[in-house]
């Protein structure tokens, strides 16, 4: 029996297959705008086109769920939420281990994948448990790092207790890079498996460029476009990102910036900087024309399991600043496709912005450098390194492996 450390030749995975049965559980879905629930509603369809029947169990979203049923007809097990705070559009599930025992011993999954650690992913983590259930968890937001930027910092290592006690109950945890993996492992989490993150590049393409929408910001021809997309929240990093415009401005007095998202510092960040462009959320085919009618992208957060919009601005065609960690470190090729900056040095940062403003002919080769790097980040190859995961720890329990986990012991 091959363990789940071997490695994995997708390529030997036929397209004919049984489909599996899988709960996956989330705390967050669309329409709600952040990058777990767009990676999250990603895989959920690559799977659902290679015919596996997937149990979406999330909480209700009062606006979008109203009038259906807890149960729906398209496989969706909506629960009992409530607001997050301080980020009241978004919401977390509550507990609800009795409902999923119910559910799941009347129509039983081959496996229960786990996509957030609040107090419903921790309910599912402890049905499947009794139920003596396949899991695989995801790591996806660095929770116990964002404690230190909303003032209670002293949270930091009991956090980090809980998620470690939280996913080493899993049979595997899935991680988007091998730098956050070692990370994780130093801090004793066990069975760490890096699965990639893909990139939707019709989506996101430096072709949805528009002129009308530059105009629309007061971007004469010419003129240069710094983007930043996401949470306008103290955990981004929102004072780099402005002394770095500033810092550019010095030297190209016509730049502009341009912020997509919303949060609770967005009032602040409009005080700190008059002359921004708070365009809001935005999603979809609007999100993409956003990306690609900027020119340059800032992006100096230091919190992130991965940063989907790292790759979404490059396929976007953008010269991408960022520190060199995260899904930064593993696309960008330094003066090819992209800047990177020294983790933790802000100067760095500042005068990499710098360079950007003050020379055309390098923000040129680097957008140009940009979408080609993204072309191979296709979201059917990311299904399959899923797929072929949820088929070992299946294999392994169907042969009788005692409290079988990742290593072949």
């Amino acid at each position: 029996m091959k363990s789940l450390t071997d490695p994995l030749l997708v390529e030997n995975f036929a397209p004919e297959r049984r489909s599996l049965r899988v709960a996956l559980v989330t705390e967050t879905y669309p329409p709600e705008v952040n990058g777990v629930a767009l990676t999250i509603d990603r895989l959920v369809r690559g799977l659902q086109a290679r015919h596996h029947d997937i149990q979406l169990v999330r909480p209700r979203q009062a606006a979008v769920d109203a009038g259906i049923g807890d149960d729906d007809p398209t496989g969706q097990v909506l629960m009992r939420g409530l607001p997050i705070p301080r980020y009241p559009h978004l919401r977390m599930g509550l507990p609800a281990k009795r409902a999923l025992l119910g559910l799941w011993t009347r129509r039983r999954p081959d496996l229960v994948h786990i996509a957030t650690e609040g107090p419903l992913g921790w309910s599912a983590l402890q049905a499947a448990r009794k139920l003596k259930l396949p899991i695989s968890t995801d790591f996806r937001t660095n929770f116990h790092a964002y404690s230190r930027h909303y003032g209670i910092g002293w949270l930091q290592k009991p956090i980090a207790a809980y998620l470690r006690r939280f996913h080493n109950q899993a049979h595997c945890t899935m991680v988007p890079t091998a730098s956050l993996q070692a990370e994780l492992e130093a801090m004793g989490f066990e069975r760490l498996l890096v699965v990639a993150r893909g990139v939707d590049t019709q989506r996101f393409d430096s072709a949805r460029r528009s002129e009308a929408l530059r105009a629309s910001w007061g971007v004469r021809e010419g003129e240069q476009v710094v983007l930043s997309v996401g949470r306008i929240a103290p955990e981004k990093n929102l004072e780099l990102l402005l002394r770095s415009y500033e810092a550019m401005r010095q030297v190209n007095p016509a730049l502009r910036l341009v912020v997509v998202g919303d949060g609770p510092e967005r009032a602040a960040l409009q005080q700190r900087c008059p002359g921004v462009v708070l365009a809001g959320s935005r999603s979809g085919t609007d999100l993409a024309e956003h990306y690609a009618s900027a020119d340059c992208f800032l992006f100096p957060s230091l919190t992130e399991t991965y940063g989907n919009v790292t790759p979404e601005a490059l396929a976007s065609g953008l010269a991408v600043l960022a520190y060199d960690y995260a899904a930064a470190a593993e696309l960008i090729h330094h003066g090819e496709n992209g800047l990177l900056a020294p983790v933790g040095d802000p100067d760095a940062f500042v005068r990499r912005a710098i360079d950007l403003a003050g020379n055309p002919q390098l923000v040129a080769r680097l957008r140009q450098g940009a979408r080609a790097s993204t072309l191979a980040l296709d979201w059917s190859h990311i299904c399959l390194e899923v797929e072929a995961i949820w088929d070992r720890l299946i294999e392994q329990q169907s042969l009788g492996a005692s409290g079988f986990r990742l290593a072949s012991a």
